[in-house]
């Protein structure tokens, strides 16, 4: 019944509650015996989770926004090669960000040139695309004190409001500029609510 192998991004700003959602689909899919696999970014195969562990220390806050652009960029290479090129279209990928987060944040948010991001995203992975996204939106306000209330922040957590709003823009630029393949969803819904939405929503890319 359910055959497509479909490529899903779960993309928003801290505390939006993309990681728990795209959690929750994965074991919803593996429950119903749908192959499936669950990456993050940064991070995914082994060598980007290091690098992910490297960027994300509160002892690196001093990276210049460039630098921090090349290191995400490059945990990305490895996650294509090692994990997203060997599973694209044998199950479904369900990975917590991707490409956009990159425009999101180092573009929108830090100010990085867009096109400089365009051109590596695309010699790293080619004419491979996420085939659906779902933008987990939540009022800057709410993010801020979801993050607040954190027992471990990590250099991301730690930005000012207006780099948030400035991210959160960005978000919301892509996404009505891909209409067609992005939902967004209000993180400020019960969680059940999302739930269901997202998994109608999964069912019908996925038969």
């Amino acid at each position: 019944m359910y055959k497509k192998k479909t490529f899903i991004i779960f993309e928003g700003i801290e505390g939006s509650g993309k990681s728990f959602h795209s959690l929750s689909l994965v074991r919803k899919l593996k429950s119903l015996r749908i192959p499936c696999i669950y990456l993050r970014e940064p991070g995914g195969s082994k060598e980007a989770e290091s690098i992910r562990n490297f960027l994300l220390k509160n002892e690196n806050k001093k990276f210049d926004s460039f630098t921090d652009t090349l290191l995400y960029l490059a945990a990305r290479n490895e996650n294509f090669l090692k994990k997203i090129k060997r599973f694209y279209k044998k199950k479904v990928i369900i990975c917590d960000r991707f490409t956009d987060s990159t425009l999101a944040y180092q573009h929108y948010g830090l100010g990085v040139k867009k096109k400089v991001i365009d051109y590596i995203n695309k010699e790293i992975i080619g004419s491979i695309k996420a085939d659906f996204t779902f933008l987990m939106y939540l009022n800057v306000n709410k993010s801020i004190s979801r993050i607040s209330n954190r027992k471990i922040k990590n250099r991301y957590d730690k930005f000012n409001k207006s780099f948030y709003i400035r991210v959160q823009n960005g978000f919301l630029k892509i996404a009505n500029k891909n209409k067609l393949k992005y939902m967004t969803i209000n993180s400020s819904n019960e969680f059940k609510t999302n739930q269901r939405i997202i998994f109608n929503k999964v069912k019908k890319l996925i038969k």
